[in-house]
């Protein structure tokens, strides 16, 4: 910077910015030069671009550091020194530096700060402003690549500069690199459940510099483009499917790469949609007003699982159908409560996530609910001795579960007299732990776990007593969180 004076004022001291010799190169001034300055050159300069030009001694913004024949003004009427300069950000074409006030502002008040550059190699020191500035930070910009600057800054009153704060290493113009980051949204850190026919569209923030690349594969295989349409931009990735079908389902992963670095995310989604309905349905028994009814499972669950079966019933009089059981899990019931007289059609439909199938399996024949007073007991009837040992009708099946959603396990026993159900965990007793509801209602034997965490997975054990024997099954439990990312 110069100390020469101009027509606006603002640096228009005899001071100069003294550099530090051992950290930035340096002009020494000479007195001739100030006396042969023409009117025109005492004229402000105009703001310079670093990255732009070669620094010429010549150029009129970038003048030697002057001297002149007037005293030099009272060490107490210039600024002293400003603080802690320092390089707040450096990219490839810009770089940022800021700077604290000094401790003495000069008797004739502070005018501003003046900033100047001087590339590596040269001799002399460009200013960044044609007039001093109030900031105390500046960002210079329109630099080349590969360029290295020192820098200083010097507080500036009426008086003239005062002593400049240097740099003490310089500024090296590079493209910096900042490693890959994805982050991926709560809502897609668990599985993506999408129906049949709806769109999937993700969007992937990520964080990297300068621009990454960002590539996706399906269950380790590359996309089809013909299905999946991907966009990446500098800070996120879409990818958009326009109708979700069931082959969509899988591992997505998400691989962001810069210059032999890599960050990696994975995305689980499961298109599903509505079950087919069970595959048979058959009455097994008609007694008072009770008629017992069995089916089997749909051969298509809709490619995730069952929340249960709803069972309707209608009579012959009216055809209507009436609910009699929904979301019920076992694959055998016993509808009561029946009209004596009437007969009875029974259908059962699957359930998942989508809803109820879209169509239902009936019984082929009638439940007739005859009377009982018109049955003619024969002469010599013997009367049946019901009594039987417990066993059990369906097992217990091994089941999995999630982490914070209530699961029950389901069996069917048959016994007379009515046993003793008994639920063990690991072939420990768990009647009374109010973290378990166990239900026998007409054979049924139903334990609902709360709330699981991984610590219920193991072994469970329903056990059937009576004084005629007992019998026991058993099925694991397993409770295991989704994947996150």
């Amino acid at each position: 910077m110069t100390g020469k004076a101009n027509s606006e004022g603002p640096v228009s001291s005899p001071e100069k910015i003294a550099p530090d010799s051992t950290k930035a190169p340096t002009t020494e001034p000479s007195g001739e030069v100030a006396a042969a300055e023409s009117p025109e050159q005492q004229q402000d300069p105009e703001p310079q671009k670093p990255g732009s030009q070669t620094l010429d001694p010549e150029a009129p913004a970038a003048p030697a550091t002057l001297a002149t024949t007037k005293p030099e003004p009272p060490s107490e009427d210039v600024p002293s020194v400003p603080l802690q300069l320092t390089v707040e950000d450096v990219s490839h074409s810009s770089l940022t530096v800021s700077w604290e006030p000094p401790e003495k502002l000069g008797r004739l008040g502070l005018q501003g700060y003046v900033l100047e550059f001087c590339q590596e190699g040269a001799s002399e020191w460009v200013p960044v402003n044609a007039r001093p500035v109030m900031v105390t930070q500046q960002t210079i910009r329109n630099l080349t690549l590969g360029d290295k600057f020192f820098l200083r800054v010097a507080a500036v009153s009426s008086a003239g500069a005062g002593p400049p704060a240097v740099l003490d290493q310089p500024v090296h113009i590079q493209e910096i690199t900042e490693a890959p980051k994805i982050r991926v949204p709560r809502h897609l850190r668990q599985t993506y459940i999408r129906q049949v026919g709806e769109p999937v569209n993700l969007q992937i923030p990520f964080q990297a510099k300068p621009k990454p690349q960002a590539t996706w594969t399906h269950n380790g295989q590359a996309l089809d483009t013909q299905r999946v349409n991907v966009r990446s931009g500098d800070q996120d990735t879409i990818l958009f499917i326009r109708s979700a079908q069931r082959s969509d389902s899988g591992h997505y992963e998400l691989t962001v790469h810069l210059e032999g670095l890599e960050a990696k995310a994975t995305i689980d989604i499961l298109v599903i949609e509505k079950p087919g309905p069970p595959s048979s349905i058959k009455i097994l028994d008609v007694w008072g007003c009770n008629a017992a009814l069995e089916w089997t499972p749909p051969q298509d669950t809709g490619n995730t699982e069952l929340l249960g079966y709803t069972v309707q019933k209608a009579d012959k009089k009216t055809g209507q159908w009436f609910t009699v059981l929904e979301r019920y899990h076992p694959t055998t019931c016993t509808i009561s409560d029946l009209i004596i007289g009437n007969s009875y059609s029974f259908r059962v439909f699957s359930e998942n996530l989508c809803g109820l199938s879209d169509s239902a399996i009936t019984t082929k024949e009638l439940a007739h609910i005859r009377k009982t007073d018109i049955a003619a007991k024969p002469k010599g009837f013997i009367e049946r001795d019901f009594s039987e040992a417990p066993s059990f009708t369906q097992p217990l099946a091994d089941h999995t579960s999630t982490p914070g959603y209530s699961t029950q396990l389901f069996c069917s026993v048959r016994a007379s007299p009515k046993p003793k159900i008994i639920w063990m965990k690991n072939k420990m007793d768990i009647q009374g732990d109010p973290k378990y509801r166990a239900v026998s209602e007409q054979g049924v034997c139903t334990l609902e776990i709360r709330k699981p965490s991984p610590f219920d997975s193991g072994v469970y054990t329903c056990k059937a007593i009576n004084v005629l024997g007992e019998a026991s099954v058993d099925c694991r439990l397993e409770v295991k969180a989704s994947a996150t990312h």
